[in-house]
């Protein structure tokens, strides 16, 4: 199964997973229990996205695969709340202004020509040396970035001036990836 075809339960359990890992990650009482199993995906690894009030406050991701895509969005949860080296842990009190979003992750595959990224499909992980960033495909087209901006904002992100880009002298990787969210599922 891919991501893709995942059903509207299977997507509200994921988020569920999440917001009690979430909640369990910051020392916060977790409502319930986990939800019934969902079925397992052959995905390459997801990413985990915190928003609060609109604002980004925490994301942290991967690309290799768990043992089950329910373990790899634990995993992932609890990192993007505590972990995320761009902000401080998430706190309790904050718990109720926070909105999850998942993105499950297809495998990355190079591409010779940067020309044939697409915006709004494609997300994209530049790397050169020890320099490595990755933004997601919604980044994209929440900012409204043609392919040249979003090149350069991944060069960026990576450590790297913003035309690296440009030389052909890095490696250059497109996924795509499933995007649903708390808010997208109505339960926000």
């Amino acid at each position: 199964m891919k991501a893709t075809e995942l059903s509207a339960d299977d997507r509200r359990a994921l988020l569920a997973v999440a917001r009690r890992t979430v909640s369990e990650a910051v020392g916060a009482p977790a409502a319930g229990s986990d939800p019934k199993p969902v079925v397992d995906l052959s995905s390459n690894g997801a990413f985990v996205t915190l928003h609060r009030r609109g604002q980004l406050r925490g994301c942290i991701g991967t690309f290799a695969a768990g043992p089950s895509v329910v373990s790899t969005i634990r995993e992932m949860a609890a990192a993007s709340a505590l972990r995320d080296p761009r902000f401080y842990p998430v706190g309790p009190d904050e718990l109720d202004e926070i909105d999850i979003e998942i993105s499950l992750l297809t495998p990355l595959v190079e591409v010779a020509d940067p020309q044939t990224i697409e915006v709004g499909r494609h997300g994209i992980c530049i790397e050169k040396g020890y320099h490595r960033g990755v933004l997601l495909p919604q980044v994209a087209t929440e900012n409204e970035w043609d392919r040249e901006t979003f090149l350069s904002q991944t060069c960026v992100k990576a450590g790297l001036p913003s035309d690296t880009w440009r030389n052909g002298d890095l490696k250059i990787e497109v996924f795509e990836a499933a995007v649903f969210g708390e808010k997208s599922e109505g339960l926000r």
